[in-house]
């Protein structure tokens, strides 16, 4: 898709208007049709885009948004609990800041860890999958993708899906940063949307699945992974946590395709053994050292997920959940929802 040249008026901050080339305006990771779909956070609203900012066309509104890098900070710092001002300076919000070199960082990686997704690369396959069968070069949006989720590399392995990572933090991958409450797009852009382990870090999950649904075209697909038995992470930055039927509750606007378990029992029991000794002490070092200590002798206990994670039983012990879903016009009915409980009694 090419961009007309496009000349319009605008107002500067300083009340003069002039004269604004459409065209000459580029950011270096956004396509052109990703800059037409940009909405204003705040009112919905057409931008204007301009090197360092974009700027609300509608006269009510007119909120100014900065462009980092190149990466456009499209917040409405008004609802949003991330301050633009944390973003311009860098400053650590929901990531902790960690060596990217040196011997700590080679040996960190040496440890062990207790995670394990073991659905989800066979899930980005069925997505990939389902999504050509709608689209030939499908476009999806990654809410939380600063960072290479797990599985995630399937889809970056097709040349013709066209991915928008976005965060609200910035991170090697974050082409945009938004806040999932308020997606800066105009309705019905996307053919999917990916949201992995993130809708237990916003405030409501509820309203931003329902973001979810708008920006996602007739029939568009979601594939959402969030946590059930995990311990509190990211700090004050998370909130919520669902069953496998509450889960399927908030995604009630779309018809399932697929979902279950994605990281199992076995995970559960690990992190819940590295919380239990990390709750005896506050020291940052002893802290350290028993979470060493936890994953060094319980990082084994993931590997029994292999095993449960299609039985039923695991649908109440699981550590996480996936869902995949397409875009309906009727959510599913309460009293059917419960039909869809897949544990054992």
């Amino acid at each position: 898709m090419e961009f007309q040249k496009v000349m319009r008026v605008v107002s500067t901050l300083s009340g003069n208007e002039q004269l604004v080339n459409m065209d000459s305006m580029t950011h270096p990771n956004l396509s052109p049709w990703i800059l037409e779909s940009l909405r204003c956070p705040s009112c919905s609203g057409a931008l204007d885009r301009f090197d360092d900012s974009f700027r609300c066309h509608n006269n009510e509104c007119r909120a100014s948004h900065p462009v980092v890098n190149g990466i456009p900070v499209l917040i409405d710092k008004k609802a949003s609990i991330f301050s633009i001002d944390d973003i311009l300076q860098d400053r650590k919000t929901f990531f902790p800041r960690a060596s990217t070199g040196g011997l700590r960082s080679r040996l960190s990686k040496l440890i062990p860890t207790l995670s394990l997704n073991v659905r989800a690369e066979k899930n980005y396959e069925s997505f990939a999958e389902t999504l050509f069968a709608k689209c030939p070069a499908p476009r999806v949006l990654v809410l939380g993708g600063s960072i290479q989720g797990e599985g995630i590399r399937v889809l970056l392995r097709h040349a013709t899906i066209e991915l928008v990572e976005t965060d609200v933090v910035l991170g090697p991958r974050t082409m945009l940063i938004c806040d999932a409450h308020n997606i800066p797009f105009a309705g019905a852009t996307f053919d999917g949307v990916v949201v992995q382990a993130v809708l237990e870090h916003v405030v409501d999950p509820y309203r931003c699945v329902q973001e979810i649904h708008r920006v996602l075209q007739s029939n568009g697909l979601v594939y959402a992974e969030t946590p059930f038995m995990q311990q509190v992470h990211g700090g004050k930055y998370d909130f919520t946590r669902f069953t496998h039927v509450g889960h399927r509750r908030l995604f009630r606007d779309f018809d399932e395709l697929e979902s279950g378990a994605v990281c199992g029992p076995g995970m559960a029991l690990a992190w819940a053994y590295e919380y239990f000794l990390l709750s005896w002490f506050r020291n940052p070092l002893a802290r350290k050292f028993v979470r060493l200590f936890a994953r060094v002798t319980a990082f084994y206990l993931k590997y029994f997920d292999y095993f449960l994670i299609d039985r039923p039983g695991a649908i109440d012990a699981a550590s996480a959940y996936y869902f995949m879903g397409r875009k309906s016009p009727r959510p599913i009915e309460d009293r059917k929802l419960i039909n869809t409980y897949k544990g054992l009694p």
